[in-house]
């Protein structure tokens, strides 16, 4: 009976912790983002693409914390929350410079602040929630997997991030390749349907790179090698899924066709293609 009083106290106290560093999350978008008046966005300007930005946001920050609530309880409640503290705080901090650090990076070609905020632009809005949300599920394996190697836990967690951050570059750009359009150009258009298919790519990548993170630490090596196949399996996936669509999910359809080649752009057709994106790196990380 003790035991089981030990385990609800220790559940409601991680959930406790949980809710606190939501709530810091918070505060320090918020910090981050000072021109920002999110009630004003949400209640009387109806910004759904500002809905949408921000609601990435917190599943990106879902994920982030998440990081530093599970895995195994060291046997010391004071100490587990502790750890949740340290690593919550690092989770929340690397989610909003990976916003900043993205938004000048990924898409560069305008301002997403901008696009968001004055436009109203669902797709710009879109593709910002996306982002967030790959960001937090790269934290999740960067935190979930730093293990114990020669810099450090936290410098390794950091180290795991930047590694993640890179690869989500190149895959933004590598994206942008493959596509006989410029994703920066037709988001401007203020084109839903392209949003949501750099939404679904950008995840996928993310899937991988996460799962490839979680792995318990060996050598830089061994983590290396590990994030390299399972990019790399990504990168090639991303231009054979598109094709996939095309000739069966969409098929006697063209894919650019339904997405930028007409008058009113086919965004079911790029909820096709992000879902093809995702549930592909869902297999593969179920059959590596």
């Amino acid at each position: 009976m003790l035991e089981i009083l030990d385990g609800i106290l220790a559940t409601l106290s991680y959930l406790a912790a949980s809710f606190v560093l939501f709530y810091i999350g918070k505060i320090v978008y918020q910090l981050f983002h000072p021109r920002v008046k999110v009630a004003y966005e949400l209640v009387e300007n109806d910004n759904f693409a500002f809905s949408y930005a921000y609601v990435g946001y917190y599943v990106g920050l879902l994920l982030a914390i998440g990081s530093a609530t599970m895995g195994e309880s060291s046997g010391d409640l004071l100490l587990d929350l502790m750890d949740i503290g340290i690593y919550g705080a690092l989770a929340i901090l690397l989610l909003n410079l990976s916003i900043k650090i993205n938004d000048k990076v990924i898409l560069n070609k305008f301002s997403l602040k901008t696009e968001i905020l004055e436009q109203r632009n669902i797709g710009s809005g879109i593709a910002e929630g996306a982002v967030c949300i790959a960001t937090g599920l790269i934290i999740l394996g960067a935190i979930h997997g730093e293990g114990h190697g020669d810099g450090g836990p936290i410098l390794n967690a950091i180290a795991y991030w930047l590694l993640g951050q890179v690869i989500m570059f190149v895959t933004a750009w590598v994206y942008n390749l493959i596509t006989p359009y410029d994703i920066h150009e037709h988001i401007a258009k203020q084109n839903i349907a392209v949003g949501v298919g750099f939404a679904g790519a950008i995840i996928s990548i993310a899937i991988l790179i996460s799962y490839a993170l979680m792995h318990d630490f060996e050598s830089w090596v061994v983590t290396l090698e590990d994030v390299g196949i399972d990019v790399s399996i990504g990168l090639v996936f991303l231009p054979l899924v598109r094709f996939m669509t095309d000739k069966i999910l969409l098929p006697g359809q063209n894919l650019t066709d339904e997405i930028v080649n007409q008058e009113v752009p086919n965004v079911g057709a790029a909820l096709v293609e992000a879902f093809a994106y995702i549930g592909g790196a869902i297999l593969i990380t179920w059959a590596l």
